[in-house]
């Protein structure tokens, strides 16, 4: 699909507005973070990630939801494995996704990053559909914010070692890359 941005927004793309969010300190983009999530762990489908980005996850619903149950966190966009798209954040506006972080000496990288959650695992490996959106959304950014580039699109892992593991080794980045250069 071919997105297009107006005032940070997708165009066409479904929009459910997260609280989890604030102005950017400088505005500036310059970087796409990508994640994996599942709610429940190792779960697909379901509406828990949209429930915990918009700050209604119910702790009830599930053991694991009482330890996250209160998190202020988001994303700008989640592909489901599927392929299907959901924005949460203005690409204007600074999403909480990537917390501690470093980016090529730079900290705070939410500041100045887009992030972007792939409904999935470390270990399980992401569908052809997730590639091809993820592919779809990483141009239509690229062309709009053109200080990101296909050597500023990192997994979470990478601005936060140690801490963080996603999208792990089931995320096949040179597949992401040979897509990225093909024509549009």
């Amino acid at each position: 699909m071919a997105w297009q941005i107006e005032a940070g927004w997708l165009q066409s793309a479904p929009k459910l507005p997260s609280p989890h969010c604030n102005p950017r300190p400088a505005g500036e983009i310059s970087l796409l973070v990508v994640h994996g999530i599942s709610l429940p762990p190792n779960q697909f489908g379901g509406p828990w990630i949209d429930d915990l980005f918009l700050g209604r996850l119910e702790p009830h619903a599930h053991p694991y939801f009482a330890e996250i149950a209160g998190l202020e966190v988001s994303a700008h966009c989640l592909i489901r494995r599927d392929g299907s798209l959901t924005q949460y954040v203005s690409f204007l506006e600074r999403a909480w996704h990537a917390g501690r972080s470093c980016f090529m000496g730079r900290e705070a990288c939410n500041d100045f990053s887009i992030g972007v959650e792939l409904e999935g695992t470390d270990t399980t490996p992401y569908t052809e559909a997730q590639y091809q959106s993820l592919a779809d959304l990483a141009r239509c950014l690229m062309g709009a914010y053109p200080q990101i580039t296909c050597e500023r699109i990192v997994g979470h892992c990478d601005i936060a070692p140690g801490r963080k593991t996603d999208p792990g080794p089931a995320f096949n980045w040179s597949h992401l890359r040979a897509i990225l250069l093909e024509p549009a």
